[in-house]
């Protein structure tokens, strides 16, 4: 059974991404594991910690792993961004 999710303080812009980026792997139908995987698949090395720390807004990915997260999620890099 997956653990519940835990909240984002989405009052920082590192939280609002966190979010963005839990909500867009979530509309995906993918689990945080399955996510790193991907990423790694994609060509960026994601082991599950790391992308654990970015959903939770206590990391946040280096520019050079978010081609691999967009591609992941299918969507555009702009896309992973929070809009405000």
């Amino acid at each position: 059974m997956a653990r519940p999710a835990n909240p984002i303080d989405e009052s920082t812009y590192s939280g609002r991404f966190a979010a963005r980026l839990r909500m867009l792997r979530e509309k995906r139908g993918l689990t945080g594991e399955q996510m790193a995987k991907a990423i790694t698949e994609a060509g960026y090395n994601c082991p599950g910690r790391t992308y654990y720390n970015w959903e939770a807004g206590t990391r946040e990915p280096p520019l050079n792993s978010l081609p691999a997260i967009a591609k992941t999620l299918c969507v555009q890099v702009r896309t992973i961004f929070p809009s405000s």
